[in-house]
């Protein structure tokens, strides 16, 4: 999976010259937490709702409403936006693009091919992602446990899940915060079958093994 088949491709955004009043009511309007700045089709910033709400305070003390609402106005995009914008190419994978914003603290990557903006990919969007591909959305029972990281330790899992009645819907590893030697994983099934047996095997072959019925 990669960017391009998660980004949001409708994407709204603002200029240099507009004005913050004029950004702030098209990110309530469409309820939207980020607007790339373009000029041209050329991504030169990137304006959120946070920038604009830290924005406001920081002149709101010594300014009457109407004050306040002619500043807005009058202040444009490209004096409150961000200018060193990540960018990201349509054809990076998904996770890279998770781990990115995670690293940079962003909530959001302008897409591009070469310097035109062709889309964006947001932390809702990663959320998505995660939704996808666990098939929680599907049911299923959901087994957790942690394996020797051994070749065929997955198969023989899948085997007894197989085994008794049940396919498998998604299967998750990771061996962050886990022993050298050793991988957590998480299976979620699909179908019916017997799911007393397979509680039973599984809880006597592994040890720390939680299974929550779909």
């Amino acid at each position: 999976m990669f960017v391009s088949d998660w980004m949001t491709k409708k994407v709204f955004t603002v200029s240099p010259d507009d004005s913050i009043s004029e950004a702030a009511r098209l990110s309530k309007e469409k309820d939207i937490k980020h607007l790339p700045v373009v000029k041209g089709e050329k991504v030169v910033g990137l304006l959120s709702d946070r920038d604009i709400k830290e924005y406001v305070p920081s002149k709101a003390t010594s300014l009457d409403v109407y004050e306040l609402h002619y500043l807005l106005a009058k202040t444009k995009v490209k004096e409150v936006m961000k200018r060193n914008v990540i960018t990201t190419p349509r054809d990076t994978p998904i996770e890279e693009a998770a781990m990115i914003m995670h690293d940079n603290n962003i909530g959001c990557l302008p897409v591009v091919d070469g310097n035109r903006l062709v889309g964006i990919i947001s932390d809702h969007d990663i959320f998505q992602v995660l939704v996808g591909i666990t098939g929680i959305r599907h049911g299923g029972h959901r087994i957790y446990m942690t394996l020797e990281d051994r070749p065929g330790s997955i198969k023989d899992t899948a085997d007894i899940v197989r085994k008794h009645g049940f396919s498998l819907q998604s299967i998750l590893t990771s061996y962050e915060g886990v022993k050298k030697g050793f991988r957590d994983i998480v299976v979620r099934t699909k179908g019916s079958g017997n799911f007393k047996a397979l509680r039973e095997e599984l809880e006597s072959s592994y040890i720390g093994v939680k299974i929550k019925k779909g």
